[in-house]
């Protein structure tokens, strides 16, 4: 009897885990977390306020993550390439004024930039 009690639990545990794990990979196919990659590009600024308004630009949807350097004027970006491009990111910061290696920013967009953060000569 207590034989039995316990192939039953052990069953029950089992089928509960392969559920769950089911459940999980759903879950990764529809955020497409399967395919999360990192790209770092170069991104023309200054100081802490650029990095502000570059990493601000790049909180959108697809968007994981977003850090600029400074001092090596780069931006690395982990993002999931089936809800946003990387011409997108490169779109996005170029927007907020602020040229990348592949898009260079409106020159209004640039034009409303701090003092401190234009960089252009």
């Amino acid at each position: 009897m207590i034989k039995k009690l316990f192939v039953a639990l052990g069953l029950c545990l089992a089928m509960s885990g392969a559920v769950f794990a089911q459940s999980k990979e759903k879950v990764a196919k529809t955020t497409g977390a399967k395919e999360l990659k990192t790209t770092t590009f170069a991104v023309s600024g200054n100081c802490g306020m650029c990095k502000a308004t570059i990493e601000k630009a790049l909180k959108t949807k697809g968007v994981k993550k977003a850090v600029w350097n400074a001092e090596k004027k780069t931006v690395s970006v982990n993002y999931y390439p089936t809800q946003i491009s990387e011409e997108g990111l490169h779109q996005r910061v170029a927007a907020a004024g602020y040229d990348t290696e592949k898009v260079k920013a409106p020159n209004a967009a640039y034009e409303k930039l701090p003092g401190c953060c234009k960089y252009r000569k």
